[in-house]
C-alpha cells in the first residue's frame, strides 16, 4: 500500500498523511518465516553504521540483479531473496544489518558438516562491515541419541529450556566454536512451522542483541579508570576551597574544575548512545525470553537463568558508570558554582574597597578644586582690581576724577571678588546640571 492512497472517491476523497503506509506496514515488516524440520540457519550481523550501510544495500541490490532477482528498493529495510534451495533473509538496523541463511536439508548429524562449508553464499558478497554475530542454528526432529545438549555443548555454560508448551527444546553454551559460531540446537517435538519459525527468529535475536548489549561494557571498562580519577580529583579540589580564601587561588581552583567538568562531559557525550543502546537492546533479550515462555528442563539452567547470572553483573557495570558520569556531574556543578559565587563575593568586596577608595579621592578632588576656586577668585579679582585702578588713575589725572583713585580702587575690591566668585559657581553649577 503506498502512501498515496486515499479513502473514497471523486470530490470525497480523503487525502492520507505521507507516512501513513510507512507506519501501517511497519507491523507487518517483520513476519515469522513458516520452517520446516529440519533446517539450518545460518546468521550473521555486521556492524554498518555510517555510510557502511548504503555500501551494503548497494552491493545486495547488485548481487540480486545479477542473479534476476528482485532487489530491495531504496527505502526497504526487510528483503528476502531465494539463492537456489537457500533463501535469504535481510534486515537493516539503525548500526547493523543481518544476514540470515536459511537452509533446509535432510536430518543430519547436528552442527555437520561444519559450519564454515555451508556458508558459501555469503562469499558472494563483499563483507558489510565489521562481523559481531555468527550463529549456527540447527533444527531437527527431537532425537534423545542424537539431540542431547550434554553430548553437544561444554557443560560448564550449557543452557537448556523447553518452550511454553514443551512442543520445543533449545539448548546452547553461548560459546564460539572452532568454525567461529555461537550454536543453538532446536528439537523439534512436533511444532508448525509458523510456531518453528517463530522460535527459531527469537532464539536469533536473544543472541543477536545480547551481543550488542554487550558492547557497553568495553566502553565503560574505558572511562571507569578516568571517571575514578575525576572523582579522586573533585575530592581534592573540594578540600582545597575550605582553606583557600584569596582570589587568585579560587580562580585556579574555579579553572581546574571548569576543565574538569569538560572532561566528564566529552565522556558522556562519546557515551550516551553505547549506553543508551545497552538498555534498549537488553529490554529486547528479556521481552523475547518472556514471549518463549521458558521451562525448566532437568537440572541445567534456562537461558534466562543464565544469562541473569552471566550478563546482567556486566550489564550493571554499565549503568553503574553511567550513573557515575551523571552524579560526577551533577556534583562538578554544584563545586563549580559554589566556588563561582565565593569569586563573586571576593569581586564585589574588592569592587566596595575601590568604590570606597575612589570616594576618598573624590572628597580630595573636591577640596583641592574649592582651594583652586577660591584662588582663582583671588587672582582674577587681583587682576581686575588692578586693570581698575589704571582706569582710575588715568581718568583722576586727566582731572575727569576729583576723587581719590585708592579708594575707589578699594571700594571696587569687594564688588569685583564677589561678581567673579558669583560667575565662578555659575559656570560650575552649569557644567554639574549638564553632567547629570
Amino acid at each position: 500500500m503506498g502512501s498515496g492512497v486515499s479513502i473514497g472517491n471523486g470530490d470525497t476523497e480523503l487525502a492520507p498523511h505521507p507516512l501513513r503506509a510507512v507506519i501501517l506496514g511497519e507491523v507487518h515488516a517483520r513476519p515469522f518465516t513458516p520452517i520446516s524440520v529440519p533446517c539450518r540457519i545460518i546468521h550473521f550481523a555486521f556492524e554498518t553504521s555510517g555510510t557502511r550501510a548504503q555500501q551494503d544495500r548497494a552491493n545486495l541490490v547488485k548481487l540480486c540483479l545479477e542473479r534476476g532477482l528482485n532487489p530491495p528498493s531504496a527505502t526497504e529495510k526487510h528483503h528476502r531473496a531465494p539463492f537456489g534451495t537457500t533463501t535469504l533473509r535481510w534486515e537493516q538496523h539503525s548500526e547493523f544489518t543481518t544476514y540470515t541463511w536459511e537452509i533446509p536439508g535432510p536430518g543430519l548429524a547436528p552442527f555437520h558438516p561444519d559450519a564454515s562449508s555451508v556458508t558459501c553464499a555469503m562469499q558472494a558478497l563483499p563483507q558489510p562491515g565489521l562481523l559481531l554475530v555468527a550463529i549456527d542454528l540447527h533444527l531437527l526432529a527431537d532425537d534423545p541419541d542424537q539431540t542431547a545438549p550434554e553430548k553437544l555443548f561444554d557443560k560448564s555454560s550449557l543452557a537448556v529450556a523447553e518452550n511454553s508448551d514443551g512442543m520445543a527444546l533449545y539448548a546452547t553454551d553461548f560459546q564460539i566454536s572452532e568454525s567461529g559460531f555461537v550454536r543453538i540446537l532446536v528439537a523439534d517435538r512436533g511444532m508448525p512451522a509458523e510456531r518453528a519459525g517463530a522460535l527459531v527468529q527469537r532464539l536469533i535475536e536473544i543472541e543477536t542483541y545480547r551481543t550488542l548489549a554487550l558492547l557497553g561494557l568495553p566502553e565503560a571498562q574505558k572511562l571507569a579508570p578516568s571517571i575514578s580519577a575525576s572523582e579522586k580529583r573533585l575530592v581534592a579540589v573540594t578540600a582545597q576551597m575550605q582553606q583557600s580564601s584569596d582570589l587568585d587561588s579560587n580562580h585556579k581552583l574555579l579553572e581546574e574544575l571548569t576543565a574538569l567538568a569538560a572532561e566528564v562531559e566529552a565522556g558522556a557525550a562519546a557515551s550516551v548512545f553505547r549506553f543508551g543502546a545497552t538498555r534498549a537492546y537488553e529490554e529486547i533479550v528479556e521481552q523475547r525470553l518472556q514471549t518463549i515462555g521458558e521451562r525448566k528442563v532437568g537440572g541445567w539452567p534456562t537461558w534466562s537463568s543464565f544469562l541473569t547470572r552471566r550478563m546482567k553483573p556486566a550489564l550493571r557495570t554499565c549503568v553503574t558508570i553511567e550513573q557515575r558520569q551523571s552524579n560526577l556531574s551533577l556534583k562538578l556543578a554544584r563545586a563549580a558554582n559554589l566556588l563561582r559565587t565565593r569569586v563573586d563575593v571576593e569581586l564585589e568586596q574588592q569592587n566596595q574597597s575601590l568604590l570606597r577608595s575612589m570616594n576618598a579621592r573624590t572628597r580630595l578632588q573636591l577640596r583641592l578644586q574649592s582651594t583652586v576656586e577660591g584662588l582663582s577668585v583671588a587672582a582674577i579679582t587681583y587682576y581686575v582690581v588692578g586693570l581698575f585702578g589704571y582706569v582710575v588713575k588715568a581718568a583722576h589725572d586727566s582731572g575727569t576724577m576729583h576723587i581719590e583713585p585708592s579708594i575707589i580702587t578699594a571700594a571696587f575690591v569687594p564688588v569685583a571678588a564677589l561678581t567673579i566668585w558669583w560667575i565662578i559657581g555659575h559656570v560650575r553649577r552649569k557644567h554639574i546640571a549638564e553632567e547629570d
